[in-house]
């Protein structure tokens, strides 16, 4: 291993890194993580943080997780690699899709489509909407619908669904066919509508009149997440998903809900999907699945889809990934999955949820820099920053990343994008260090 010094010259300046310029990874080095325990990471200078990240949505379970460690490591002294390609398979794979069967079936999911991670997960969800239509002889079911300010990963057909012109512009032009709708997004949207209620119904009814405009015969699927992460944390009124899922059905279009980061706990339930009470027709999930320890997702399948496919005898699913079923990843996954449910994280993800949505709610009682706070689900929450609270002019970036490195040095990895502040930690997250990370963001805000 190369020292510190040497680590630090070389950052930023051979390694283009995701979501930045590479001249911005030279002006902003960014953070050298050398280590990492519990809830907390330690950089190369040995300044130690409790973790507001979680790693990027994934590491549900914290940074010391034996049970998934012992796991990879004994599979690979087993099984390092083989292919699930046709004609073979692993029994790690067959056992983590029993087990993905039987914790998703509430949400009437009992197939498994593995893939390396969420853009995958995604993007195989789109494939398979449209071959579902083409076997079922509606070839003209092409299209997509999605949200505004919805993620949904870096694929071509993931940016296409995307409702962020920032993941879309300098790739442009994507994939046709795909169409956005209003997200339920109370503090900024075109109806200028606050209650969030009325707000979900003029949502649906922007849904009904692009599906009656594009003609609902032309549509493959509608891809949604259950509460939007990277958009800003966006939560729906409770009546929004349902009445999404109503809509769907009548109209023939299959309903996806992207679970990449809602999945297997963040949102104080089980899944995104359970939380609202619908049962989608795919569910695309990854990260917390093995907790940020190996690259791996699962494309979840429902009853409706897997019977098409199943009573088809020209179903060939000609999609898949070198590592699709990789056997290490189904050991950590299935390791991960057991102590997910062993600690029973829902619990301690709605507690320190509230904890951490109330505490931003009293920062912004202190704060003028903070227009709007969002979260109550789960360890979901995100503060949106303005310059003016009364024309909600976003805060510029200078300040923001201001507050993002005041935090730091106060204790508290966090996230900006945009004028968005977003928390993510780990589900195993403690009353002390959520109080951590309350303070640092004080003294952020104090700081701008």
């Amino acid at each position: 291993m190369k020292d510190s010094n040497f680590l630090k010259e070389h950052n930023g300046r051979l390694m283009w890194h995701p979501m930045t310029s590479p001249q911005d990874s030279i002006d902003q080095p960014p953070k050298i993580i050398t280590g990492a325990d519990g809830v907390s990471i330690t950089d190369i200078d040995g300044h130690r943080v409790v973790d507001g990240v979680g790693g990027l949505w994934n590491v549900n379970l914290g940074y010391s997780c034996q049970p998934v460690k012992d796991a990879i490591a004994a599979q690979l002294e087993t099984l390092p690699y083989y292919s699930t390609f046709r004609g073979t398979s692993n029994d790690a794979a067959i056992e983590l899709s029993y087990e993905l069967s039987e914790f998703f079936a509430p949400d009437g999911m009992s197939r498994a489509f593995f893939t390396s991670g969420g853009s995958d997960s995604v993007e195989t969800a789109l494939r398979l909407a449209r071959q579902y239509h083409k076997l079922r002889g509606d070839p003209g079911r092409t299209k997509f619908l999605s949200l505004k300010k919805g993620y949904h990963g870096t694929h071509f057909g993931c940016a296409s669904v995307n409702g962020n012109a920032n993941f879309r512009t300098a790739y442009e032009p994507l994939m046709p066919g795909c169409f956005h709708i209003p997200a339920p997004y109370t503090y900024r949207n075109p109806f200028n509508e606050t209650d969030p209620k009325k707000l979900a119904q003029l949502c649906v009814a922007a849904l009904e009149d692009e599906i009656a405009f594009q003609g609902p015969n032309t549509i493959a699927a509608m891809i949604m997440e259950p509460i939007l992460g990277a958009g800003g944390v966006i939560p729906p009124h409770p009546s929004f998903a349902p009445a999404v899922q109503e809509i769907c059905n009548r109209n023939g279009i299959l309903l996806i809900t992207d679970e990449v980061i809602s999945a297997y706990g963040r949102t104080g339930a089980w899944s995104g999907a359970r939380l609202w009470g619908i049962q989608p027709d795919m569910m695309a999930t990854a990260k917390a699945i093995t907790n940020g320890y190996f690259p791996f997702g699962a494309l979840m399948l429902g009853d409706r889809v897997v019977e098409v496919f199943e009573n088809n005898p020209d179903a060939k699913i000609a999609h898949g990934y070198t590592y699709s079923g990789h056997p290490v990843g189904a050991a950590a996954a299935l390791a991960c999955l057991a102590e997910t449910k062993r600690l029973n994280v829902i619990e301690n993800a709605a507690a320190r949820g509230t904890q951490m949505y109330e505490g931003c709610k009293a920062l912004m009682e202190k704060h003028d820099i903070i227009g709007d706070v969002r979260g109550g689900y789960g360890l979901m929450t995100a503060i949106e920053m303005v310059s003016d609270r009364a024309t909600k002019k976003p805060i510029d970036g200078a300040t923001a990343m201001t507050v993002q490195e005041t935090a730091y040095q106060n204790g508290a990895m966090i996230r900006v994008s945009g004028p968005n502040l977003i928390l993510s930690p780990c589900l195993v997250l403690s009353k002390e260090d959520a109080g951590t990370i309350l303070a640092a963001l004080d003294a952020g805000f104090a700081a701008a």
